[in-house]
């Protein structure tokens, strides 16, 4: 999976004269598209929606540096998938197992949000992310909220009315992997306690049984 790198792109004019003034702003932060982070063999393909400000903008890694990565990170420790419990930095020691993490998009989009055309975009990315995960024998997709969710069955060429989202639904795909559906792990998500970590642990329980199988 090394092979598939957004680095230098700049298909989406907008992301891309954010990121430029974004690195003017903040000269030591990465300020770039950020690539997956992970094995590079693994069972299990994580999918968020885009990097944070301060997290995989700042540090160049998914969800590292930031409130989102606390309760991922710590979860992906408790079920194996991790050598630590946090990320804090690109060139930490963190190893991941049989896991990888990407973004639906690649670049830091203003608000947090980004427009249709930009997640559409950059979905030939997650395609062929998705594409090597299934050429390399893995099983599992996890997606973090409804964008990545959509992002997802864009990149597999399935339609998002036969596979709804809902947190803790578990899809089998026609292509034969099952795709885990849960809520972001954002902070308001997790302040609100519309995702608690009991929540989000039995999301992981549930793929880390089904993966036990293989």
């Amino acid at each position: 999976m090394s092979s598939i790198k957004p680095m230098g792109c700049r298909q989406c004019q907008r992301l891309a004269e954010f990121l430029d003034t974004v690195k003017v702003r903040y000269p030591d932060y990465y300020a770039a598209p950020v690539s997956a982070f992970g094995n590079e063999n693994p069972k299990l393909l994580i999918i968020g929606l885009a990097p944070g400000m301060h997290g995989a903008n700042r540090t160049g890694r998914p969800f590292t540096g930031d409130y989102a990565g606390i309760l991922l990170y710590q979860t992906l420790y408790k079920f194996g998938f991790a050598s630590h419990s946090e990320s804090v930095s690109a060139d930490d020691d963190l190893i991941l197992t049989d896991c990888r993490i990407t973004n639906a998009v690649k670049c830091l989009p203003p608000g947090n949000k980004p427009e249709p055309g930009e997640i559409r975009q950059c979905n030939s990315y997650l395609t062929a992310e998705i594409s090597e995960l299934i050429i390399k024998g893995g099983k599992a997709l996890l997606v973090l909220g409804t964008i990545a969710h959509q992002a997802g069955l864009r990149a597999l060429g399935l339609k998002l009315k036969d596979f709804p989202f809902g947190h803790g639904t578990v899809h089998t795909l026609p292509n034969g992997l099952i795709l885990y559906d849960s809520y972001h792990c954002s902070r308001y998500n997790t302040q609100t306690k519309r995702l608690t970590t009991e929540m989000f642990e039995q999301v992981f329980e549930k793929i880390s049984t089904e993966l036990a199988k293989n």
